[in-house]
């Protein structure tokens, strides 16, 4: 897997667990303290490559394991 797979395989992650949460994308962004168009490009996939740090606030914010974001 590659880079932009992984991003893309992260960011759709993000947002179907955001989703089922029935959770805003500026809620998250609250939680998680980063921009919401941080959120939105991270869900897109789309030129946004989150450091692991970012990785564990977004993690935290949805109550999942870090893992499940990249599985």
């Amino acid at each position: 897997m590659d880079e932009t797979d992984i991003c893309i395989v992260f960011g759709g992650n993000v947002r179907r667990i955001r989703r089922a949460k029935n959770m805003s994308q500026e809620t998250l962004a609250e939680l998680a303290d980063v921009h919401r168009t941080y959120v939105s490009g991270i869900e897109r996939g789309s030129g946004r490559n989150p450091t692991i740090r970012a990785v564990a606030k977004i993690a935290k914010a949805l109550e999942v394991k870090p893992g499940e974001l990249l599985d």
